[in-house]
């Protein structure tokens, strides 16, 4: 069974620092969210997300970009597992 950190160990584990402010801030965090930043956009201008959306398009209006990647994500996977 997978163990998960304490927060404690995951503070020693990741390096996590403070800011100026006393906050602390995550190394790990920071590049995940760049990376999903990046991944983002790369499935955004991607042929097959533009014809997601264009199928989809008044479901789709008020949602945010986030949004829109992880549920044509999440649609992409369920029909690759049937």
């Amino acid at each position: 069974m997978a163990q998960f950190p304490t927060s404690s160990n995951y503070a020693h584990q990741h390096d996590i620092k403070s800011d100026a402010s006393g906050e602390r801030i995550d190394p790990q965090l920071s590049a995940n969210t760049q990376f999903w930043h990046n991944l983002k956009y790369v499935i955004s201008a991607s042929s097959g997300f533009q014809r997601w959306q264009l199928e989809c398009n008044a479901q789709l209006q008020s949602l945010r970009l986030d949004q829109q990647v992880q549920m044509y994500l999440r649609e992409t996977l369920e029909t690759l597992a049937y």
